[in-house]
């Protein structure tokens, strides 16, 4: 639990856009040092200038989360230059679909890489700085914030590969915050689920590395994207306000972040399934029209 932010340390990572810029923007309001952190240049430059230009104390990344060294580099670089930081938000991402089996051993690699091996990285690098910090000082509070997805809790069709990178950081982050409670009160946890928020989630294939940017995408592929943007573009939650959300929670010891409560009502049924031992719940019970029309799309000649 943070009450005061003032002179603390954030390290942000997928700081260039959507959530992490925008808790970049919160921090900086509260008086925060930000470490920002992106894969993408000219977005990072931009997130610094502004950053810079409202009064924070800024580090600032080119780095790609999936790369143990770079991860390594960066946390040696925050310890240097702020000390153990109190907040750390684990929120870079990346987005691929299709149907299951049409992925590539390049695509799983890549997702998982960003979307998981990322919150591995920021946890076991951060979360031993964080807690030597409280062992020293009774009065440190640090925060791990790991951002995982609704599709870490439900399982929608054609976006396979996605769905397991989140639900592995929802198990990872529960985890983590069972681990902490049991060496600490001064280090806390929270999982952000997101829904559909407009931020750079879906234009994420900007950034595929190497071959997998020539990669020719199949139907379900193509499918999986159309849908992806019109969802993501249309969704009516800022991602201003998850930031704020992700802030409250922060103040308010609180694990669970959700954009969008009302799709729990998804979860809660295929929740339900699960202790029956029934059939996978459609994952489209409140929204029946989006699964229609995902069917007869990749029916469709």
């Amino acid at each position: 639990m943070i009450s005061d932010f003032k002179g603390k340390t954030a390290v942000l990572t997928g700081a260039g856009s959507g959530f992490g810029l925008e808790c970049a923007r919160i921090g900086a309001a509260r008086g925060m040092n930000l470490v920002l952190v992106d894969v993408q240049q000219d977005a990072l430059d931009a997130a610094r200038a502004e950053m810079e230009k409202a009064g924070a104390q800024v580090l600032a990344r080119k780095v790609d989360v999936s790369d143990a060294v770079q991860m390594e580099a960066l946390a040696a670089a925050v310890k240097e230059r702020f000390g153990a930081p109190h907040f750390v938000f684990n929120n870079a991402g990346v987005g691929s679909g299709g149907l299951v089996w049409e992925n590539t051993v390049a695509d799983w690699n890549w997702v998982l890489g960003v979307d998981l091996m990322g919150v591995v990285h920021g946890i076991r690098l951060f979360v031993p700085m964080m807690l030597e910090a409280a062992a020293k000082d009774p009065s440190y509070r640090g925060h791990v914030t790991n951002t995982a997805s609704m599709a870490g809790l439900l399982t929608p069709p054609n976006m396979g590969i996605y769905n397991a990178a989140k639900a592995a950081v929802v198990s990872l982050t529960e985890t983590l915050y069972q681990d902490l409670r049991l060496v600490t009160d001064q280090v806390g946890a929270s999982l952000l689920c997101p829904y559909f928020v407009p931020t750079g989630i879906a234009a994420s294939g900007r950034n595929r590395p190497g071959a997998l940017a020539d990669e020719k995408p199949t139907k379900s592929q193509i499918i999986g994207k159309a849908m992806s943007e019109k969802a993501v573009s249309s969704g009516k939650v800022t991602a201003a306000e998850v930031a704020q959300s992700v802030f409250n929670a922060m103040e308010n010891d609180q694990f669970y972040v959700y954009s969008h409560p009302k799709a729990l009502g998804n979860v809660k049924a295929r929740m339900e399934g699960i202790v029956a031992g029934t059939n996978p719940a459609d994952p489209f019970l409140e929204r029946p029209e989006i699964g229609e029309q995902l069917r007869a799309a990749l029916r469709s000649a």
